[in-house]
Order: C-alpha cells, then sequence, then structure tokens
C-alpha cells in the first residue's frame, strides 16, 4: 500500500521539482474553529494545494497569502473570525477565530534542509518539534525539551507569545494480531481515524489481500513480526484471535514495549485465564494491568462492526485521555 504524504512531505515533494512551496499552519483558535491547532495546508507554485487549516472555510484566502508569500517572501500571521466580513462569508464557524502562520520553504522561510531533516524523522519515526518564531526571525528542530507537548501530542505558542512549537509526532499505528472479521471493520475504521494499519497472521487465508485490499499483511508468528515491526509510544496493538499460541507470544513482546494501547478480545473467563498464563510466565502485575480485556469500551456492542467500533474508541480514550 502506498501511503498518502503528510503535508510536510508534500512540500518537500514540490519543492525538489522546483514548484516551491508555502506552508499555512493554524497556530491558535477560539471558540468553535473547526481544525485543532498544528492543523497544515500545503500550497505550491502552482497554486495546488494538500491539508486544511479551517475544514474548508478560509482555504481561498490562505492560498492567496500563501502564493503572496512564494512570490514576495517573508512570514505572515493571518487572522480570521466572525469579525472578518470575508471569513464569515465563506461559513467559519459561529464564535469561531484562528490564527495561522504562513511561511515559503527557502531562503526567506523554513530551510529546505531543515525540512528535509524534519521529513527524514517523521520516516523513521522520530519526534521532533519545529520551533519558529512568529516573525520569521529564526527556526529550529528539537529533538528533545518538549517531552509534555509530545506526550499530549499538542502543538501551540509559547507563554510570551514569540514562539510557535510544532509538534510532529510519528503516525499513529495500528498493529492488528488476527485477520478475522472484526479486523476487517477496524481497519477501515482505524485508518479513517488517522492511523496507519498492520494485520499479523501466519496463516495466509485469513491474512491475505482479498480480505484486506491496501493493507501492510505480514504472514509472519506475531512475536517475530512485532519484534521487526517495533512498538513504540504511537503504536497500538490489538489481539483477535484468542488463540494462546497466536496472542500470547504477542503480549510477551509488547508489555516489554512502549506501546500505549494493548488490548486483547475475549471473554471475562478467557481474559482471567490468559492472566494466569502471564502470572505464570513472571509477566508482572503492573504490566498486565496494561491489557485492555475484554477488548474495547462496553457499549453492548453486537457484530464485529459495532466491536469494531468500541475497540477504536477505547484506543482513542486511551491516547487522549491515558
Amino acid at each position: 500500500m502506498t501511503k498518502a504524504m503528510g503535508e510536510s512531505e508534500q512540500a518537500l515533494a514540490w519543492v525538489e521539482v522546483g514548484q516551491g512551496a508555502a506552508l499555512a499552519t493554524v497556530i491558535e483558535t477560539w471558540g468553535s474553529a473547526p481544525r485543532r491547532v498544528g492543523a497544515q495546508l500545503v500550497v505550491s507554485g502552482k497554486g495546488e494545494m494538500q491539508g486544511s487549516v479551517s475544514g474548508g472555510c478560509v482555504e481561498g484566502a490562505v492560498v492567496v497569502e500563501a502564493m503572496e508569500v512564494l512570490e514576495d517572501g517573508g512570514t505572515r500571521v493571518l487572522e480570521y473570525g466572525v469579525s472578518d466580513g470575508d471569513a464569515f462569508a465563506v461559513g467559519l464557524a459561529c464564535g469561531g477565530t484562528i490564527r495561522i502562520l504562513v511561511e515559503p520553504v527557502g531562503p526567506q522561510g523554513m530551510p529546505v534542509d531543515m525540512l528535509r531533516d524534519l521529513v527524514a524523522a517523521r520516516a523513521a519515526r522520530v519526534a521532533v518539534a519545529y520551533e519558529v518564531a512568529l516573525d520569521g526571525s529564526a527556526r529550529a528542530l528539537a529533538y528533545e525539551g518538549h517531552e509534555d507537548r509530545h506526550r499530549m501530542d499538542r502543538s501551540g505558542v509559547t507563554e510570551d507569545g514569540s514562539t510557535f512549537i510544532a509538534v510532529h509526532n510519528p503516525p499513529l499505528r495500528l498493529a492488528i494480531v488476527g485477520g478475522v472479521h472484526i479486523a476487517q471493520a477496524l481497519v477501515v475504521m482505524a485508518r479513517t481515524a488517522g492511523f496507519d494499519t498492520i494485520v499479523i497472521d501466519p496463516r495466509e487465508a485469513f491474512g491475505s489481500p482479498a480480505r484486506f485490499p491496501d493493507t501492510r499483511l505480514i504472514n509472519d508468528w506475531p512475536d517475530v513480526a512485532l519484534k521487526d515491526l517495533g512498538l513504540d509510544l504511537r503504536t497500538a496493538l490489538v489481539l483477535l484471535t484468542h488463540d494462546p499460541k497466536l496472542d500470547d507470544p504477542a503480549i510477551h513482546a509488547a508489555v516489554q514495549s512502549d506501546t500505549f494501547y494493548i488490548g486483547a478480545l475475549g471473554s471475562t473467563r478467557t481474559h482471567a485465564k490468559r492472566i494466569e498464563r502471564l502470572r505464570a510466565a513472571g509477566v508482572s502485575e503492573e504490566n498486565i494491568a496494561r491489557i485492555h480485556g475484554p477488548v474495547g469500551l462496553n457499549i453492548g456492542a453486537s457484530g464485529p462492526a459495532e466491536i469494531a467500533v468500541s475497540i477504536l474508541a477505547q484506543i482513542l480514550q486511551v491516547l487522549r485521555q491515558g
């Protein structure tokens, strides 16, 4: 499967073919603004665009500003709200206000080499923060020093109002062990929610392209697959086979990792037996407590699709609330 490029990757691609690119980033919001801080729109020198800073409300005006920045250079901070007639006319949510930083890629904006380093960090799943002075006077990439922002996935302006910190965490991933019916529904939902999805199943009849089109498949034993894949703070793991031969090795790999979520399918009785096996194998109570079993929020789900909803909801709950 070929993954769609993020805004940073698209900006670099346009720069490298000589089109140029400008980045527009939401730096502050008030009221009912439709996009969160850190949302981006990238515009090429030909007027092409990818991403969004307002869900379509003010994109046209921002593209005009971006094209001017590409022509004239410099950095601009834009503000749109219901008091702005143009913004209101295109439907900015009632009571909403957004501030947007627009900067070109190049000598008078974000250096091309800095953008390359940022894209490389994302590809290597390395967390990085982009620090940019709102007057355009200074820019830097920081690989440490913003741990709280990375943990909360929260970009924002510094307290003195002079600098914007754009958090670039590795993309979210969901690794699913077991190519069952629930997995088929969960893959589609998780992808819509922004997760890269991987299905792991040594049984090729289950983990097949016919069952999971456009999905990364690993037909290997879960512990081997997860070791090669790597489990980090931006990866969730869901076990759907309720077969100890497949689930238990995956759990042992997961509890020794930084994965932010571990969920295992099965009844309360099945999970109790799972806990007994883990204790006998020497897994600590602290690590056992990390496992969500039975998996998913208790919403009375019935059928694979509803169970998938409950699982994704629980994953997001853990991600956003801890």
